[in-house]
């Protein structure tokens, strides 16, 4: 593809091969584009992972990408939007906007901080909460929650990240926080990680788990659990069985729809296989994405 390149920025975050599988892969230790997209489908996936990367290092040879070609937020269902515009501040997080049947709008971590992605956002109702799964995730929460006057949230575990937030997440119990979202205390990736659930359908799972391209099924990135993977094992033992979705919409990883029987076999089956884990040193390179 003759006409774009991923230049030497790329910090093989996995962010634009989410988007674009079979348009972009990795090679050398980071991305590289294989082929131009065919048809409209293909051009709006390639887009995508254009604008969602953290460091813009897809390029088009002719200077700046087309900004009308941006589709963000851009709707994975009827119910959820993925943000885009990933940051670096939070090694590239996915974030994502959850509408409320009062029209009231949810942000779960957050994109690089820009006003006018702010009021882009907003542009789909009224956010009323910012609600940050853990402590790598935070940067931008102070300056969504302010532009939108919403609520920010994040556990007591992780509040270093987020000393000013509004809304703390005490001890390990499910708290509800909103219409239809439950807030779901996981450590593990780290002290304070959460996982937010939203109407039996929607699993927001941070850094806990993800679903696997490598795998074809949800794993946990145990090469990267910064605080314990054994406190991750017994956090899913403790809350699988708690749990109904049809989406994993995780921070970093890939997502995936499936039907709620099927995900919730996953589940228990990832639960047992993490409780076999043991702790061994940080290697980003050693996680199946």
């Amino acid at each position: 593809m003759d006409d774009w390149y991923v230049d030497d920025r790329c910090t093989n975050c996995d962010v634009a091969r989410q988007f674009a599988p079979e348009l972009i892969d990795e090679a050398d230790g980071k991305s590289r584009i294989l082929r131009s997209p065919d048809g409209e489908a293909e051009t709006r996936r390639f887009h995508a992972a254009v604008f969602a990367c953290p460091t813009r290092s897809i390029r088009p040879t002719t200077g700046r990408p087309n900004q009308a070609l941006d589709p963000f937020p851009m709707a994975l269902d009827d119910g959820v939007l993925i943000c885009g515009h990933n940051s670096r501040h939070t090694a590239g997080a996915n974030s994502y906007l959850l509408p409320r049947p009062s029209g009231a709008v949810m942000m779960i971590d957050t994109p690089r901080w820009s006003p006018q992605l702010a009021d882009r956002y907003a542009a789909l109702g009224p956010v009323t909460d910012v609600l940050l799964t853990h402590r790598d995730h935070a940067a931008h929460g102070r300056s969504y929650a302010d532009h939108f006057g919403a609520r920010l949230w994040i556990h007591e575990g992780d509040i270093e990240a987020a000393p000013d937030a509004d809304q703390v997440i005490r001890g390990l119990d499910p708290v509800e926080i909103g219409e239809g979202v439950t807030a779901h205390p996981l450590p593990g990736h780290t002290r304070g990680s959460v996982l937010y659930l939203a109407d039996d359908r929607y699993c927001f799972s941070g850094d806990s788990f993800y679903w696997s391209r490598a795998t074809r099924d949800l794993e946990v990135a145990d090469s990267v659990t910064w605080y314990s993977i054994e406190e991750l094992a017994q956090s899913l033992a403790r809350t699988a069985d708690r749990l109904r979705f049809e989406w994993v919409l995780p921070g970093h990883g890939d997502r995936r729809h499936r039907p709620a029987d099927e995900m919730s076999r996953r589940l228990r089956a990832l639960t047992e296989r993490t409780r076999l884990l043991r702790p061994r040193p940080v290697d980003f390179t050693a996680v199946r994405w």
